[in-house]
């Protein structure tokens, strides 16, 4: 709010008392001092309207179109071009960056998902075009992972990022360290760790990892051993950020417990499960850790997985029916199902129940009929459902063209919609917002 000063002018102390009685019925002079100081996210905003205009004007509809992004792309790369835009310029509306967890990473709201885009059925052109239209649109996050896509992913966006030859500062490559218990890499030891972390470095062909990821927790090591593999490996300036994926909130505590005590750098972010059949662990416990050590959340969904497939009929495609009976845990990524997802993401179709399966069909078409109301597809808002939730910080959404990808991005612009009557019609039709669950004394158990 503007500052104002209400203040009567006077030549002395003595003359102002005396006149007191005089000026009591004067209106007083109000004098602006400051300017209203814009935030960030407006600044963002009016640097993007700014930009647009220079690149031509948007669409009747008010929506950037896939053309204008490709435009600016070109103006990135083209020297001395007078409209060349900063790559933390926002050209989609709705695109924000957020500190990850409490550190002062800035990451886009949304991220890229790589597991349907270097996985079967994409060539390595179309895979460019889409890591090229992501981050012409703003994007500057991509997530990679051995157990999704195998070593292919790191391999393919390395030569992508040498050939388009960004800006080291301008995007954030996430890998895992991902462990089989049926392969000799087994575990989370100080040796599988480091040359883990060695062999992504080789195969991106980058001089650090801006954020590591543990996939999945090892009971058989000792936690210490964990953080202290951990930190060494940022200390050796390979990583600059370390976080999880899949653990517990107790798993989570532990890690941070022992990384004070042995001074250690402390994790900054845990990747879990989300969308608006697996709630519990991401609502009630992942903001928790926010609060109080700082961890932030960088949700996946099965949603975008689904869609790999460009099955969107029906809608019950979109999500993993595993989700429908998983409440507090993450979807369990096991040897057996990451060999399936090399014939086209077999694990969407695991049977359950057929009274659970007819339960959440009838939900998924009231969203369905609910998504057309909105004008908008029901991938597009479960995306937008996903980023109203002020603690996910980072969405990580996949696909396997730049038309899916497009789509994707526009549900940002359907997140001002879902207001609080919007919500609370969703929330009617899941019917399974999460609580904690109650206290118990000690002494009522005795």
């Amino acid at each position: 709010m503007s500052q104002v000063v209400l203040c009567n002018i006077s030549n002395n102390d003595n003359n102002n008392n005396d006149n007191t009685s005089e000026d009591s019925n004067q209106l007083p002079t109000i004098y602006r001092c400051r300017a209203p100081i814009a935030s960030l996210d407006c600044m963002e905003e009016f640097s993007a309207g700014s930009a647009l205009s220079a690149l031509g004007e948007r669409g009747s509809d008010g929506v950037i179109t896939k053309e204008q992004l490709l435009l600016s792309g070109l103006t990135h790369s083209a020297p001395g071009n007078p409209y060349q835009l900063s790559r933390q310029t926002s050209l989609t509306p709705g695109l924000r960056y957020r500190n990850l967890g409490k550190s002062g990473l800035r990451v886009s709201n949304i991220g890229l998902g790589t597991w349907p885009i270097f996985g079967p059925g994409v060539t390595e052109e179309q895979a460019e075009q889409i890591v090229s239209l992501a981050m012409d649109s703003g994007i500057n996050v991509f997530d990679l992972s051995e157990a999704h896509s195998g070593t292919r992913a790191e391999v393919e966006l390395g030569r992508i990022l040498i050939r388009k030859g960004w800006k080291r500062s301008s995007f954030v490559v996430n890998t895992k360290i991902y462990w089989s218990t049926r392969s000799e890499e087994r575990g989370l030891s100080r040796k599988h760790i480091i040359e883990s972390v060695k062999a992504s470095l080789g195969r991106l062909q980058l001089a650090y990892i801006d954020v590591v990821i543990v996939h999945k927790a090892d009971p058989m090591c000792p936690m210490e051993e964990i953080v202290r593999a951990m930190h060494y490996v940022i200390s050796q300036g390979w990583a600059m950020y370390w976080g999880t994926a899949r653990w517990s909130p107790v798993e989570i505590m532990e890690a941070y417990t022992n990384s004070r005590q042995f001074n250690c750098i402390t994790p900054i972010v845990e990747q879990a499960e989300y969308h608006m059949f697996c709630r519990e662990k991401t609502e009630l416990y992942i903001p928790e850790l926010y609060n109080k050590i700082g961890v932030g959340l960088m949700a996946w969904s099965p949603i975008t997985m689904g869609l790999a497939q460009g099955k969107e009929d029906g809608g019950v495609q979109l999500f993993s029916r595993y989700s429908f009976r998983s409440k507090y845990r993450s979807f369990s990524w096991t040897e057996d199902e990451t060999s399936a997802n090399k014939e086209g993401f077999t694990w969407v179709k695991e049977k359950v129940q057929p009274e659970e399966t007819r339960k959440q069909s009838e939900k998924i078409r009231e969203l369905n009929a609910l998504s057309e109301r909105l004008g908008c597809t029901l991938a597009q808002l479960s995306i937008a459902w996903c980023l109203k939730n002020e603690s996910v910080q980072c969405l990580l959404l996949g696909a396997t063209s730049t038309d899916q990808l497009y789509d994707n991005i526009q549900s940002l612009q359907l997140i001002p919609k879902l207001n609080t009557n919007m919500v609370a019609e969703i929330e009617r039709i899941l019917e399974n917002k999460p609580t904690r669950p109650p206290m118990v004394s000690t002494l009522a158990l005795r």
